[in-house]
């Protein structure tokens, strides 16, 4: 898939909005009939438009009240050890995104934590102690004013 046609687009656009409905729900609402709405779907998803579905969790009602945001330094910036840094990372479910970002720091984290003295254990017996950590330095989201958001796709 090359490029992508206006009924990828709405295909696309409606399985941000809801990924559980049916297929003749979703052909309904995109204008097709059943059978060339699901061979777009399958199409989407082999060529990597979409990754995957799942549901979205509310944290504070699983017990996850605390989320931070964590900026890592890197004692060496080499591309060994950040691909090092990186792996590590990847392994710790706390982190629930990681960006190796520009400017100041190497890494930016969005951590979640039960409360603010697991969250202080987590980033010492964890964070510190991950490979090529020079530093860390950490703000604390206070209230969620957008998270989640669909892609701003074309319709």
């Amino acid at each position: 898939m090359e490029t992508l046609d206006k009924f990828d687009w709405l295909i696309l656009n409606e399985l941000q909005r809801d990924g559980r409905q049916t297929n003749a729900e979703l052909a309904q609402r995109v204008g097709l009939s059943a059978a060339p709405c699901w061979r777009r779907v399958r199409a989407l998803e082999q060529a990597g438009y979409i990754q995957g579905y799942r549901a979205v969790i509310d944290r504070h009602k699983v017990g996850l009240d605390v989320l931070a945001f964590v900026r890592l330094d890197a004692e060496r910036n080499r591309g060994d050890l950040t691909r090092e840094m990186e792996a590590a990372i990847r392994q710790i479910p706390e982190v629930i995104a990681c960006h190796y970002i520009s400017g100041t720091g190497t890494f930016e984290l969005e951590v979640v934590a039960r409360d603010l003295q697991s969250f202080s254990a987590f980033a010492r017996d964890v964070l510190l102690n991950l490979p090529n950590v020079k530093d860390l330095h950490t703000s604390f989201s206070l209230g969620e004013v957008k998270a989640g958001a669909a892609l701003p796709l074309p319709r």
